[in-house]
């Protein structure tokens, strides 16, 4: 203050930042065909969706997916859908911070499960029969006359050569059968090679005499307790609520009735159908939304209508081919529960609208499921929800996962590439398939290949090879203050490169979570990271491990978004198998460490005295003992021994590929020095023929040779050019001096 001014300083106006417009959320909705923007973002980690009780203090969003049909085993088709849905859901939870109620369903009602647990019902009678080998024999004969009417009329290309398939396998155990009735002894082969073809002729003739609905709930009760091992295996959550058609019958008759008193549906022979020409003409509604150029596919609608729903007396009840069954009058043979308009039971549309519609209400956020589920079956479920509210927004955002494919082809039994997830966990562990998925983009086709698993574990090696070096980095003893180094510029770059990849993740996700990209700036930041750290260890200068520690903690954080890393693991992936022992490093790790020390003390003192069966004794406990305890150890010079845990298996793994490695070193280097021996062989043979000889064995070639020996005249006996003459003279002096070098060696070695 300058003498004589009385004034009071204050404080200058501030500036506050510009700021920057972050990334909106935006999802790919199949209403719209187009990735739909929400609205304002208000943190870098959340995204608020415009849900429907974003205010209230209720659920953020409300998600209700299609669970499976469970008549068979969960096949990686199901895993394409549910571990997709799983890495959105976490995303969405974990990442974006939204409060997500996930309801999905149990379909234990189905045409299919009807005729599967029909025929598994009359097979077991059957075999409780105990039926002689002649018995068995004249019941395929007759079973396999209808089957192969079947097989003649059948177009379908996949399932014409599974029934070629069946048919071959039946006709090879046929005949030693046969030869065994006549011989008197009995072969239970066939029995089992029939089964299909049998249990089909035995559903056609008794079928209709199956009427106890229990039968029908046992086989459903196993698969689907099958499908949630499967879905455990894979580390997919559990949906916040579980519905089953069989437990919401009363809830679908209630449902039903509304829809026809609101007059969208009419009764026919004791089935409900929906009528599509009327919801449609209605005011404010709209028929077939995510699909309208499917209206009218035939195939499709009568695919969605179940095989015991299409015969000709069903459709002709109909008063519009498009229109579909909500409530089928059940047949003979059929499970049926008590409705206003007789016996029956569910269609296949209706159950998922009444039971997310008990447990959700009259309008959803999210609605999830496979891409061919679009039409029918997501069309109609729209139709009949929107007419039962009496709205037009029963579902905002729909989406649907893509196609799987297996090596470039369709998943089918007859092309004999249908994998199941327990096959799939028997080959890759839940991880490595997740990455898998994590690669590419939940919307669009996924091949499951060799090509595309090796990718994955490739990843998969890439990041655990990263955080084994950080953590034994963190390892390196210091101080408290010892921690915090100086950062100099490469600290800088790489910090801020950091950000730059954060933030390139960020938008990632943003954008129709791309986890595809996000995995891409992932990969990227730890090359970064490792050329950072192979710089200061070329140096002989340790690496930031507050830096490295803060990098490699993010990334466990998004792996465990994403559903790879579970548990309380600080950094990385836990250890031992499926990752289960994530107390094993903090307990082993000081024992190994002591270990390490003592063998680097053991092998400097060998190294100096040069005693060679020490250093091979170190070696082997490096290379042989260790790995089978899940333990590396990697030996740098100059640098202290840096010791890992890994899994056994993949030590071993590592080990075998070593080794032929080595051997095929081995092998290259004695096949060289072969090739090498018999080049010096053939040059020495080379050698001890006179040039005036070269050409007199070339009889082919040469008919005529002056003195010395060089051809004149070709094996046609016309004189040979000048510049053939010329080519042959350089060839000829050239043996001239190899074999004057032989001579010369010759003279010197007597």
């Amino acid at each position: 203050m300058c003498a004589g001014d009385t004034g009071k300083r204050m404080q200058p106006p501030w500036c506050p930042p510009d700021g920057t417009e972050l990334p909106k959320l935006r999802l790919y909705n199949s209403l719209t065909r187009t990735k739909v923007r929400k609205n304002k973002i208000t943190s870098l980690y959340c995204c608020p969706l415009q849900t429907q009780f974003q205010n209230s203090g209720l659920y953020s969003v409300l998600w209700y997916c299609c669970g499976p049909t469970v008549y068979d085993a969960s096949h990686m088709g199901h895993a394409r859908s549910y571990i997709s849905f799983d890495i959105l859901r976490r995303i969405l939870m974990n990442y974006f911070k939204y409060d997500v109620f996930y309801c999905m369903n149990i379909t234990d009602i189905d045409d299919k499960i009807i005729k599967r647990a029909r025929q598994n019902h009359l097979l077991e009678q059957y075999r409780a029969k105990k039926p002689s080998a002649s018995q068995i024999l004249q019941d395929v004969l007759t079973a396999r006359e209808p089957f192969q009417a079947k097989l003649a009329e059948t177009t379908d290309p996949d399932k014409k050569q599974m029934l070629e398939r069946l048919d071959t396998a039946v006709t090879a155990a046929l005949t030693p059968l046969q030869g065994a009735i006549k011989s008197g002894t009995a072969d239970a082969v066939l029995l089992d090679e029939a089964k299909d073809l049998l249990s089909d002729w035995l559903d056609s003739q008794f079928g209709c005499q199956v009427t106890e609905n229990s039968i029908f709930s046992l086989l459903p009760k196993y698969w689907e307790e099958e499908y949630h091992k499967d879905m455990d295996a894979l580390n997919v959550l559990p949906p916040d609520v579980l519905t089953r058609v069989s437990e919401y019958v009363p809830e679908i008759v209630e449902f039903v009735k509304k829809i026809v008193d609101n007059g969208y549906g009419y009764e026919s022979n004791g089935s409900v159908y929906f009528d599509t020409a009327k919801f449609g003409a209605s005011s404010g509604h709209s028929y077939a939304k995510l699909v309208p150029e499917a209206v009218g596919d035939q195939k499709a609608l009568q695919e969605g209508e179940g095989d015991l729903s299409i015969s000709a007396d069903r459709l002709s009840e109909k008063r519009s081919q498009n229109d579909f069954a909500l409530w089928k009058a059940s047949k003979p043979g059929e499970p049926s529960w008590e409705s206003p308009w007789g016996k029956g039971r569910p269609g296949w549309h209706i159950e998922c609208s009444a039971m997310a519609g008990s447990i959700l209400g009259a309008s959803m956020d999210i609605h999830g499921g496979g891409f061919d589920l679009r039409f029918p079956h997501h069309d109609n479920e729209l139709a009949q929800s929107e007419a039962y509210f009496e709205n037009n927004h029963w579902v905002r955002y729909f989406l649907h996962t893509g196609h799987l494919t297996i090596a470039g082809c369709k998943m089918s039994k007859s092309l004999k590439n249908f994998i199941t997830i327990k096959d799939a966990l028997a080959k890759h562990t839940a991880r490595q398939l997740r990455l898998a998925f994590l690669m590419h983009s939940w919307k669009d086709t996924l091949d499951y290949s060799n090509n595309t698993m090796e990718s994955a574990i490739q990843y998969e090696k890439f990041m655990n090879e990263f955080f084994l070096n950080v953590k034994d980095i963190l390892r390196t003893p210091t101080d408290i203050t010892g921690q915090f180094e100086k950062w100099e510029a490469e600290e800088i770059e790489l910090n801020k490169s950091f950000y730059e990849k954060k933030e390139a993740v960020h938008e990632a996700l943003c954008d129709n979570i791309d986890t595809r990209t996000a995995l891409e700036e992932i990969r990227a930041l730890v090359g970064q990271s490792n050329a950072y750290v192979a710089a200061r260890k070329a140096a002989k200068l340790l690496p930031n491990r507050m830096l490295l520690q803060s990098i490699a903690q993010y990334l466990t954080d998004m792996f465990k978004t994403f559903g790879a890393i579970e548990g309380t693991e600080p950094i990385g992936f836990p250890v031992g198998k499926n990752g289960q022992n994530t107390d094993l490093e903090s307990t082993v790790m000081p024992y190994l460490n002591v270990l390490s020390d003592f063998r680097e003390g053991v092998r400097k003192i060998a190294r100096e005295q040069k005693v060679t069966e020490v250093l091979q004794l170190c070696d082997a406990v490096r290379d042989d003992i260790l790995p089978e305890l899940g333990v590396r150890l990697e030996d740098h010079e100059g640098l202290r021994t840096v010791v890992k845990l890994v899994d056994r298996e993949t030590l071993l793994k590592e080990r075998e590929e070593k080794k032929k490695l080595e051997e095929e070193k081995r092998r290259k280097k004695e096949e060289a020095a072969k090739k090498k021996q018999e080049q010096e062989m053939a040059k020495q043979a080379k050698m001890k023929i006179p040039p005036s000889e070269m050409f007199r064995s070339e009889t082919d070639k040469y008919s005529s040779f002056d003195d010395t020996g060089f051809p004149t005249h070709d094996a046609e006996g016309k004189e040979i050019s000048k510049g053939q003459t010329k080519k042959l003279r350089k060839l000829y002096e050239a043996q001239e001096k190899l074999y004057n070098e032989y001579l010369q060696s010759n003279q010197n070695g007597s």
